[in-house]
């Protein structure tokens, strides 16, 4: 397709506006707090809950932490945290297909994190609106898995762009998906050059430990 063709769309609105102010406001909490707040976005099946139940084992006691879990319904995901002993708080978001600020700034009224190190809020599983409402995290981390293609940074960039880490998770499955680690790995830095990378596999445990190791040192210290 020609580029003249292509059109692309502006979309600037109040909400965001108001978001970012509710945003500003959850951030300010957290770091006096001195709790780390980490959004962990995903397209839905990349892998989110399976890497964070992964992180948390490598955690083991030395951190405490706590989750927030965004899905459209169930509790399926905060049960399974929940069964790992790590406090889990639960939103459900009805038909809407990301977390915004006001959701969790209603949810930390329920679920003090003040006695946290690290806060994970799980977002809904999706490619694109995540990335557009701020939180008031400090970290944005994406889980890819590897079997959504190795075109996907580039078809999809804006969540990869605002992502300070990239996990590509399933890395055990790449015999099998035809997908080239270098050509995803490369895209992804065509993208954003600055973000971290880790090749991660939850069944294997394969990149976890080099993955923990990272997060471990934003944790903010005494």
């Amino acid at each position: 397709m020609s580029t003249s063709n292509v059109e692309r769309v502006a979309n600037a609105t109040p909400v965001l506006v108001r978001n970012q102010e509710l945003a500003a406001a959850n951030y300010l909490a957290f770091e006096a707090d001195r709790v780390l707040a980490v959004n962990l976005m995903s397209a839905p099946g990349a892998g989110k809950t399976s890497v964070l139940e992964a992180t948390l084992r490598a955690l083991g006691g030395k951190r405490r932490a706590g989750v927030i879990e965004g899905d459209l319904e169930t509790t399926r995901d905060a049960d399974r945290i929940l069964a790992l002993g790590i406090p889990a708080h639960q939103i459900n978001t009805g038909t809407v297909c990301h977390l915004d600020a006001r959701m969790v700034s209603r949810a930390l009224e329920q679920f003090p994190v003040g006695g946290f190190d690290v806060l994970f809020i799980e977002n809904v599983g999706n490619l694109v609106c995540p990335a557009e409402f701020d939180l008031g995290e400090r970290l944005r981390v994406m889980v890819f898995s590897v079997t959504e293609g190795a075109d996907k940074p580039k078809k999809y960039p804006l969540m990869f762009h605002r992502s300070h880490a990239v996990l590509l998770n399933k890395i055990d499955l790449l015999p099998y998906c035809g997908v080239s680690l270098e050509e995803l790995t490369r895209n992804v830095r065509e993208v954003n050059p600055d973000a971290a990378i880790f090749p991660v596999s939850c069944r294997t445990g394969e990149g976890i430990a080099e993955w923990v190791s990272w997060l471990d040192a934003q944790i903010p210290g005494e």
